[in-house]
């Protein structure tokens, strides 16, 4: 049985007329005739009482039509889900990110949007350290990963697409003799303790901090790491050290720091997008779109705008 059989069986119980059923079909009425009198055969049973006046259904033929009609719509279904999910507007799309991205306005932009443009996609999201994500991405139970790593620095079997860059802060005590500046420069940071990521925390924020503090001429004294960029905030008010984290961290409100814009050339993190390599997923292509739409806004609108 063929779902061309269905589709003809369907016409004639529909229009009770192998002429009308032909023309509806695009089809000469004797080889209407002869595919009915063919699926009658293979099920063995008569599934029209025609004669010379009508054409009507048979019980057997009523109880088909329901099938018959369930099998094409399900049918049908399955071919509009296949189209969906290869233009990625249909499946599950599994994204993870840093701790400190939900505070970056281009998060939030692209998950509200994400969601109002594909409902049909299972937008699956977790909050993951940048080499979990990687792990992660290897083994096929992610899609994208969003961190705050350069592109330079992708490892093996990942591919970093950096879309967006995010200016840095120094949190420091509001005691801090340059707390009630309007910004910092690092080299008046020379003598500082600082707090900042462990190495294998899969941020870009120690790298960064290194390379800002040699361009200033001198070695940052690092005396704490953690891995939560809201832990660091809560040691720097402890008095521990100061800490250079992304300026969207200063939304987190706690009494006893100020945080104070960077200066310094080349004073910001990237925001990543983390693949892996040769997978090709057209839910993320969509994903990665959209990112790219938003960012590219972001990047025309005037600074107070962003």
């Amino acid at each position: 049985m063929e779902f061309r059989h269905l589709r003809y069986f369907v016409a004639v119980a529909e229009e009770l007329s192998f002429t009308r059923a032909a023309e509806r079909l695009h089809i000469a009425q004797p080889p209407l005739s002869m595919q009915i009198r063919a699926l009658e055969e293979e099920l063995g049973v008569t599934l029209f009482a025609r004669t010379r006046r009508k054409v009507a259904l048979t019980a057997s033929g009523e109880t088909f039509l329901v099938r018959a009609r369930q099998l094409l719509a399900d049918a049908d279904q399955a071919r509009d889900e296949v189209l969906g999910a290869a233009r990625g507007e249909l499946g599950r799309l599994r994204v993870a990110f840093t701790s400190s991205l939900p505070y970056s306005p281009v998060f939030s932009d692209v998950i509200r949007a994400y969601r109002d443009a594909y409902p049909g996609v299972d937008l699956q999201l977790q909050e993951l350290f940048s080499d979990r994500q990687f792990e992660a991405l290897r083994e096929g139970r992610l899609d994208v990963g969003l961190v705050r790593i350069p592109a330079s620095h992708a490892p093996k079997g990942i591919v970093l697409r950096e879309i967006w860059r995010d200016p840095v802060i120094v949190v420091m005590p509001a005691a801090h003799p340059l707390a009630q500046g309007a910004g910092v420069h690092l080299h008046e940071l020379r003598n500082a303790a600082f707090i900042t990521f462990p190495a294998d925390g899969g941020t870009g924020l120690p790298l960064l901090l290194a390379q800002l503090s040699r361009a200033a001429g001198f070695e940052p004294r690092v005396v704490q790491v953690a891995r939560e960029a809201t832990t660091q905030i809560a040691l720097v008010a402890a008095g521990v050290g100061l800490a250079l984290l992304p300026a969207q961290l200063e939304n987190v409100r706690l009494a006893g720091v100020r945080y104070l814009p960077v200066r310094d050339a080349g004073a910001s993190v990237p925001l990543s997008v983390a693949m892996p390599t040769g997978r090709e997923v057209p839910v993320v292509d969509r994903f990665l779109a959209l990112l790219e739409t938003i960012t590219r806004g972001y990047r025309s609108a005037p600074p107070g705008n962003r």
